[in-house]
């Protein structure tokens, strides 16, 4: 056993074309595993069942989301949570994700683990992802809603007023869109608040 091993380090050590082939070939099929891997784990991540498997988010934002029209609809199209709070593309993707391990640390400190402190850091919660929206010109949410593709004269008269204003005005979803998916947080003690 001792001797094989011996043959098999010294192979590797002699540089030698059929060396460099193995070589690039293990690299070229590991990178795929890897990449198949790591792309699978993101994905399962980017599930409904992974973002209510705590119940941080099972017992409060899902039972809020579960009434409104984006879990229940006429048209029978629900946006998960991914769909609101995770963006499409790879690069903002990962971003995203990197962001999320804040919401991992979390969980794991207990630091919103019962209603009473969800509720105390509801406020900073939401900002954070109005901020985020903001900055991104809501594009989640324009995935399934964009100003372009809207019939302004099959909306009500109010929203195809206020649609039309935020097109000319260079709004985004979520100036006007706050709390659609969600309770709002108090916001009597904000600048500018409710």
């Amino acid at each position: 056993m001792k001797q094989r091993l011996l043959r098999i380090w010294r192979w590797w050590r002699r540089p030698s074309r059929l060396a460099l082939g193995t070589l690039l070939i293990l690299g070229f099929a590991g990178g795929i595993i890897f990449w198949g891997g790591f792309n699978t784990a993101m994905e399962m991540t980017n599930r409904e069942q992974f973002c209510i498997g705590c119940h941080e988010m099972r017992n409060n934002v899902y039972q809020e989301y579960m009434q409104t029209v984006h879990y229940n609809n006429r048209s029978g199209v629900r946006a998960t949570c991914p769909d609101c709070h995770v963006p499409h593309e790879w690069g903002p993707k990962m971003l995203r994700k990197l962001q999320a391990s804040k919401e991992v640390y979390a969980k794991i400190f207990g630091l919103i683990d019962t209603p009473q402190k969800f509720e105390e850091t509801r406020i900073e919660l939401a900002q954070n992802e109005w901020r985020r929206m903001k900055n991104n010109n809501s594009q989640e949410c324009r995935n399934c809603h964009n100003f372009e593709y809207m019939d302004f004269t099959a909306q009500k008269t109010v929203a195809a007023k206020m649609h039309s204003k935020a097109v000319e005005e260079g709004q985004t979803c979520i100036d006007c869109h706050k709390g659609i998916a969600h309770h709002l947080p108090d916001m009597s003690e904000q600048k500018n608040g409710f």
